[in-house]
């Protein structure tokens, strides 16, 4: 379980960090290909993965009927998703047809959950571009989703965006998009990319000011390990 403290180191760090820090641990491929913000003036994403995983539709299955089954999976995952996890939504990187929609994900923010992904499309995104809670996909989509999705389960290891994502991986997402860090390194990843995170912004107030590279980034020269000592302790980070 993901604690507090580093929950909150997370929501400071960047994507590019976190995929940087799971580099160094031999994790090349953890940043979701395609999915992007709707509303980049929400809160940044931060939280366990709650999956749900579509197969293709089939037209004598999906029909609108399917919706009043308590047990359809796509409703029961936005009413059992638990609050601060993430929902993430396997659509195959199909977005012909909307993963889910604005009364959807208006519940889910309701009920105190973290933010939704998919690599497919949400519809009525206008709607959606005005909440503040933090929403990702690769493009709008008007369709329903039983058009083209049929939702077969939750809560089990799905693909988003070319990524394998197993419930309760920590989905942290901002401005460039989406990257899943397994769970049970998650603490650490947390600690090392806030470090790394103070180091960066160090290098850029230095680079701005018109330093070089060499010896700065990255850092291998003892009288700069000095000046950003000295930088972080008057910065109180």
């Amino acid at each position: 379980m993901l604690t507090a403290a580093a929950r909150d180191k997370l929501a400071q760090v960047s994507t590019a960090t976190i995929t940087t820090v799971l580099f160094k641990r031999g994790l090349r491929n953890q940043f979701l290909q395609g999915p992007q913000v709707v509303n980049p003036r929400a809160p940044r994403l931060v939280g366990p993965a709650y999956t749900l995983r579509y197969i293709p539709a089939r037209e004598d299955i999906d029909v609108l009927k399917v919706f009043e089954d308590r047990s359809h999976p796509q409703r029961k995952g936005v009413e059992e998703c638990p609050a601060g996890a993430v929902f993430v939504v396997d659509s195959r990187g199909d977005p012909r047809a909307a993963s889910a929609g604005g009364i959807l994900i208006t519940r889910l923010m309701r009920r105190g959950c973290a933010g939704a992904v998919s690599d497919g499309g949400f519809r009525d995104t206008p709607e959606i571009a005005q909440m503040d809670w933090p929403v990702y996909h690769v493009r709008p989509s008007a369709p329903t989703n039983l058009i083209h999705h049929h939702a077969v389960d939750l809560n089990v290891p799905i693909g988003c965006g070319g990524v394998a994502v197993y419930p309760g991986d920590i989905m942290v997402g901002d401005g460039e998009g989406v990257v899943c860090i397994p769970a049970h390194i998650a603490e650490e990843v947390a600690t090392e990319a806030f470090e790394q995170t103070v180091y960066e912004d160090f290098v850029q107030e230095q680079v701005d000011g018109g330093a070089g590279l060499f010896g700065l980034y990255p850092m291998i020269d003892p009288a700069t390990r000095e000046r950003f000592l000295a930088w972080r302790k008057a910065k109180g980070r």
